[in-house]
């Protein structure tokens, strides 16, 4: 049973409450304590609830014996402290604060006592949680919401409210609300965790100010958009907003670009407005298959397709046909329009536009569509404009699952999501690891010479070191060399060849061009004598006091077709490294053309990276010059990447620019930024995405003959782990899952195969088979045959194990090499102890435990299970 399946069940499913909220017989003695009495009441909780006040000390003997799972607190801040002291001494599993407005230092007081009694704590300042299918309303957001398949998390309350309010009025219901308050324990991170495998939750929403560590929330984020859609408001996309949501929420807000590069890559939908996030989720809740962003639209006035047509530019949506039937189009014309188009290879999505016109009959239409649509094909939204005469048939179509909208531009933004879910559930996917692959890179030579640039008290290096930098990582660079005197550089630009192009080189001089650092296009000797001197005393006048090391000399680039894009890598507070990539030149702040991409980077997400910003369009066949190196481009991106991952001492690179052609891509000026770092080397620590972690694949010998591989495992192992548990006997599965379930439920496939390797590990055992193919030739194909993971407790000390292998493998010594590794992984992340529950008719697995050296004992909690322990 591993651990994030029930960490936050006392919270969230609990079977019985206590609750705080001053003398049951007396006034309340806070605003949180009425609304507490009144809502808990009125939702009708099932369960026993206790009050309780924190004078009455002659019933906590009773209680200790009858564990309560959720304590409910809602008193002045005094005796909030007094009362966390009775919910650990009663035994209680979980507490949920409401008390607001207490000081920071009241509010980490609580969170010490708290983890010594191993309570989980929601609050303090927090608005409480509704989990309606169990008519529980803990808190203040308003009243019970209706049930539904949306879980809504927020670090909001007034947002929170706001949004309950709307739902209640149109039709909406909830799995789980929780309103997150900026001193809790239990933050998103752990909230996703649960709701992730929340049978009860289709699809999660969440408004969200800033995170507090990126590594968590990226694995919460990640392994949830994953298993079910996941929608995103996120404030503070302009400064005003980023300073509001920096004092409201205590949290690290981060730059908005870079912050839309992490959702991107979380594989999760951003919205601007929260009732778009109902719209957003009631598109990916469907059954479609979107597969792009090109949207033919139907429609019955030409007035509703420009308005479409221009807000599909807008958010760059492809419009790939429009289909006017006229004034006088019924639901027969709209049901072959719509299936032309469903069947039109041209097109993704398809998008129904009605407006009224005298006589027509707007349920007719609607209901002549809902009997020919199926949610299982393309995307088709609807969108029956106007109010009076349409809302009977809209109400109709929303009853349908068909998304319906008032406006044309609120049925585009739909279809966006919609082709924005598509495109990050494939970025999602990716799971690079640290090195790209290529030639390895002189790692030790480039922290070499970052090392000697800090022991002089320099953080930025000159050109030359810069160049040096990429050259270590494999990055084509212009051939560079120093020139001291104007003799010298006469010599240099003869070897090199003319023409030359002439740089100042200074640790103190950040762009040279600004001090006229810069001169281009020289062709003779005396040029090159006469533009160093110049250089020199232009520079001198620009920033006095400047150290000069000299002047560079590099041959000028001679590509005929060549692009100038910039390559450069950020340090964003949240998020850590971040490369960007657009339009290069000396113009790059005033063009303002980038896109951002978090490391670890593949093939797949470079070129992704590549094809975003606006300079993507002249890197085609543009004005007669050949398609440029795309490939070159896309290695350059990589070979960054592994700086990224490699040197946590990176803090800015600018590469402006990188001239590419049809022969390729090469650096002509680089600048780049280090600092100190305490970072050990390959831990990777400074990511917010840890990479696949290739170091840790082995290759054994099998008992009885063969080899096979044990390796971390990635997303794409998804179809084998299913056909390892199909083919498992009834007895294993139910060893293993103590559930005799035929297969993995897809989201518990999903939860199996993405995981954040920082947290939790998963190694696969994998042979190579092979098969007689239809024409009698042989194929190779990999199967997985076993599989051991470990979960890391919420005690960060301490983790669970699980363990299976295919039965036509076992007593081949897998288990024991599986389990050796899979505690070798553990033990290097620092773990003190590992744990495992075994069904106790398991005789194999309890036999196996005691042999590598486990205690095994009763499980207090079920007499089905014993637990097996092992200190790493």
């Amino acid at each position: 049973m591993p651990v994030d399946r029930h960490f936050l069940t006392p919270l969230f499913q609990p079977q019985s409450i206590v609750a705080f909220a001053g003398d049951p017989q007396g006034e309340p003695p806070t605003r949180e304590a009425r609304h507490l009495r009144e809502t808990l009441v009125a939702s009708g909780f099932a369960g026993p609830v206790t009050w309780l006040d924190i004078h009455m000390t002659g019933t906590l003997a009773d209680l200790a014996h009858s564990r309560a799972d959720l304590a409910l607190i809602a008193l002045p801040a005094q005796d909030v402290a007094a009362a966390m002291e009775i919910v650990g001494r009663i035994r209680c599993r979980a507490a949920l604060v409401l008390s607001n407005g207490m000081p920071k230092p009241l509010c980490l007081e609580l969170q010490q006592i708290a983890r010594r009694h191993g309570v989980i704590l929601l609050g303090p300042n927090s608005l409480g949680l509704q989990r309606p299918s169990i008519k529980l309303n803990a808190g203040g957001v308003g009243p019970l919401a209706a049930p539904g398949p949306l879980a809504l998390v927020s670090q909001s309350g007034a947002l929170t409210s706001a949004m309950l309010d709307w739902a209640s009025t149109h039709g909406v219901g909830f799995s789980t609300v929780v309103s997150l308050g900026p001193n809790t324990s239990v933050g998103m991170p752990q909230v996703l965790d649960f709701l992730t495998s929340d049978a009860t939750t289709q699809s999660i929403l969440v408004y969200m100010e800033g995170i507090r560590d990126a590594r968590r929330f990226m694995s919460a984020m990640r392994a949830a958009a994953y298993a079910k859609p996941v929608v995103v408001m996120k404030s503070g996309r302009k400064a005003a907003g980023t300073r509001v949501a920096l004092t409201h929420s205590a949290v690290i807000v981060g730059t908005d670009d870079v912050f839309d590069a992490a959702l991107r890559r979380a594989g999760v939908v951003r919205v601007e407005q929260f009732t778009q996030l109902f719209s957003a989720a009631q598109c990916l809740a469907s059954r479609f298959r979107p597969v792009g962003n090109r949207l033919a639209i139907v429609t019955n006035g030409g007035g509703p397709a420009v308005l479409a047509a221009d807000w599909a530019d807008v958010h760059g949506v492809a419009v790939a046909q429009v289909q006017d039937l006229g004034e006088d189009a019924d639901g027969a014309a709209y049901v072959q329009a719509m299936q032309a188009r469903i069947e039109d290879q041209d097109a993704d999505g398809v998008m129904l536009v009605y407006s009224p016109k005298a006589g027509g009959d707007p349920m007719a239409i609607a209901q002549a569509v809902d009997a020919a649509y199926s949610p299982t094909t393309k995307p088709v939204l609807g969108c029956w404009m106007g109010e009076t005469s349409v809302r009977a048939a809209r109400q109709f179509l929303s009853t349908r699952q068909l998304p319906v909208f008032r406006t044309p531009e609120g049925a585009v933004d739909a279809f966006n999501n919609i082709a924005s879910f598509y495109r990050n559930q494939q970025l999602l996917q990716q799971t690079p690891p640290p090195l790209g692959g290529g030639a390895e890179p002189d790692t030790e030579g480039a922290r070499l010479l970052i090392e000697s640039v800090l022991a002089e008290r320099r953080k930025v290096l000159t050109e030359m070191e810069s160049k040096a930098l990429l050259a270590a990582f494999h990055v084509p660079v212009t051939r560079t060399m120093l020139a001291r005197s104007a003799n010298e550089a006469m010599l240099i630009a003869s070897q090199l060849g003319y023409p030359v192009a002439l740089k100042i080189d200074s640790p103190d001089i950040t762009h040279k061009s600004d001090v006229h650092g810069v001169t281009l296009d020289v062709h003779t000797a005396a040029q090159v004598r006469d533009r160093y001197n110049e250089m020199l005393q232009a520079v001198a006048l620009a920033q006095p006091g400047a150290r000069i090391n000299g002047i560079t000399i590099q041959p000028m680039a001679s590509q005929q077709h060549g692009r100038e894009v910039f390559v450069g890598l950020v340090n964003d507070e949240a998020f850590g490294p971040v490369i960007t990539f657009g339009a290069g030149g000396k113009m790059i702040e005033l063009i303002n053309d980038r896109a951002m991409e978090l490391p670890p980077l593949n093939q797949f997400l470079a070129r992704r990276l590549i094809e975003r910003p606006r300079v993507a369009a002249t890197l085609g066949e543009w004005r007669n010059a050949p398609p440029a190196d795309f490939a070159a481009l896309e290695r350059v991106l990589l070979r960054v990447s592994e700086m990224a991952c490699a040197l946590p001492q990176l803090r800015q690179m600018d590469i402006n620019p990188v001239i590419v052609d049809d022969t390729g891509a090469v650096a002509v000026d680089a600048r780049i930024v280090v600092d100190t770092s305490t970072q050990a080397p390959g831990t990777y620590t400074h990511l917010a995405i840890l990479p696949y972690p290739t170091g840790q694949e082995r290759e054994w010998p099998l008992k009885g003959g063969g080899l096979y591989i044990i390796r971390p495992i990635h997303p794409d192992d998804a179809e084998m782990l299913q056909g390892l548990v199909r083919s498992l006997s009834q007895e294993s599965r139910y060893f293993r899952f103590a559930s005799a379930m035929p297969e993995l439920p897809t989201r518990m496939l999903a939860r199996f195969t993405l995981i954040d390797y920082d947290r939790e590990m998963a190694l696969v055992a994998v042979v190579k088979e092979r098969q007689v193919a239809e024409d009698g030739g042989e194929t190779e194909t990999e199967r997985v045959i076993g599989v051991s993971r470990f979960i890391t407790n919420p005690d960060g000390e301490t983790c669970e194990f699980s363990l299976v292998v295919a039965d036509d493998f076992a007593g081949r010594g897998l288990g024991s090499r599986l389990m050796t590794s899979i505690m070798d992984a553990a033990r290097s992340k620092g773990l003190s102890t590992i744990i495992g529950l075994i069904l106790v008719n398991n005789a194999p697995m309890l036999r196996l435990m005691a042999s590598l050296g486990f205690h095994i004992a009763t499980f207090a909690e079920d007499p089905d299970f014993k637990i097996a322990t092992k200190a790493l």
